[in-house]
């Protein structure tokens, strides 16, 4: 399955920076549920943050997933690679 890798920025209630990566399938163009799965994401967490918002969340680029990344996807409809500040 060829994936989008969206990379995202959101500033905690803390100050610290979160860095994280929504996968959705590449097929996917609609930026709206991309940012959806974000705030999903965010949601889960035990801290606030700001909002996500298209400022802070771009395309990046298209790769192959991994199985695991697109079992998730196929599942829940998107993967997350947490990369920095994200717990």
């Amino acid at each position: 399955m060829k994936v989008s890798i969206w990379d995202t920025y959101v500033k905690r209630q803390d100050g610290l920076i979160m860095h994280f990566d929504i996968v959705v399938d590449s097929k996917l163009t609609d930026k709206t549920k991309v940012f959806d799965f974000g705030r999903d994401y965010l949601k889960s967490k035990s801290f606030k943050s700001e909002e996500l918002t298209s400022k802070k969340c771009v395309f990046c680029h298209i790769e192959e997933a991994i199985e695991f990344m697109e079992n998730e996807i196929i599942s829940k409809g998107y993967y997350i690679i947490e990369m920095e500040n994200c717990n």
